[in-house]
């Protein structure tokens, strides 16, 4: 039995999507507080799952679970994750991602989980000092977050990587993902008709933020700082597709069956600058709208673009959807349909 905690979230769901299509038997936790019970209702559809509506911290009905159910493998996607939030209020962060996962581990390794799959973030690794000649970010890198949100979940990865150290049948992988974009793929008439995808209120991811705002349900798009050390002065990121960061997780699952725990990023070893996002947009919906000018925001680094060759070489993992135009065009087709 599998337990995912988020799974009403945005890529939990997504993973939860390709579970049932395996048929696996799920319990999927979540709180509602950034999920959504329709996605979980479109869920249902695939194939009928045990839900169950609760906050991590009520840690003594999580507990009931584990010991109601044969639980031998943990996804944890259950955060916050809105960097400027973090910075404004750090402890609300530490509470619920690292102190609700801190109680979630404890409860898994003593109840005999052996597979924890965690949801981490690029965010570990804070403003990258490169090295002469490199420009990727490996899972060597020093890590220095430099916002709450990173740090609650470094703090978390230490958690889950000692209790691994005193209990040998405790395993893990945690996954660090860069930019996660994009929505269902799922074809009907030829079309791309996503059942889910990114709804997060307030909405701070930028394909999203673009998107709204070529449907006229923004009146403009804000670049946060363009004079950056980029070529074009505005943030790189690496945007990877979220049914390949799905399919990533299901593949963990199953290497950690039979390999040592481990540490991956999750990213397509290529960025994009914000205005290179913007014009796509622009090219794609053959629609333009007003763009303006913004501050920096405290906490965003210039540069974050992965080196997957780890993730790729040893879970011999291969992208599917590594193409801005896929990314953005299944993006568009759900936010047009919410």
């Amino acid at each position: 039995m599998i337990l995912i905690t988020g799974g009403a979230g945005y890529i939990g769901s997504h993973v939860v999507k390709q579970l049932l299509e395996k048929n696996e038997d799920l319990i999927v936790l979540d709180n509602l507080s950034t999920g959504f019970q329709k996605t979980i209702d479109t869920l249902q559809n695939i194939k009928k799952f045990c839900f169950i509506n609760l906050d991590l911290k009520e840690i003594h009905k999580v507990e009931e679970l584990f010991k109601k159910y044969k639980i031998n493998t943990v996804i944890h996607f259950a955060a916050f994750s809105q960097v400027g939030e973090s910075i404004q209020n750090p402890i609300k962060y530490y509470m619920n991602n690292t102190v609700n996962t801190i109680n979630l581990v404890r409860l898994a390794s003593s109840h005999g989980v052996n597979k924890f799959i965690f949801s981490s973030t690029a965010a570990v690794y804070g403003e990258p000092k490169f090295k002469l000649g490199k420009n990727l970010i490996d899972e060597d890198f020093r890590t220095n977050p430099i916002n709450p949100y990173g740090m609650s979940k470094l703090m978390s990865e230490k958690v889950i990587k000692d209790e691994a150290k005193v209990n040998c049948k405790f395993k893990y992988v945690i996954f660090r993902y860069f930019n996660v974009a994009g929505a269902d793929i799922y074809f009907d008439d030829n079309n791309i008709q996503p059942r889910i995808g990114e709804c997060h209120s307030p909405e701070t991811h930028l394909i999203p933020l673009i998107l709204k705002t070529a449907l006229n349900k923004r009146e403009n798009i804000a670049i946060f700082g363009d004079d950056y050390n980029t070529p074009d002065g505005t943030c790189i990121r690496d945007y990877i597709h979220v049914d390949d960061l799905a399919d990533i997780h299901i593949k963990g699952i199953d290497y950690i069956e039979y390999n040592d725990s481990d540490t991956f990023n999750c990213g397509y070893g290529h960025g994009y600058s914000v205005k290179e996002i913007i014009n796509s947009v622009k090219t794609l919906t053959q629609k333009n709208f007003k763009v303006l000018n913004d501050k920096r925001r405290e906490g965003d680094p210039s540069v974050l673009v992965s080196d997957n060759n780890k993730i790729i070489s040893k879970m011999n993992w291969k992208a599917k959807y590594d193409d801005l135009n896929i990314i953005i065009n299944s993006a568009y087709a759900w936010e047009k349909s919410i």
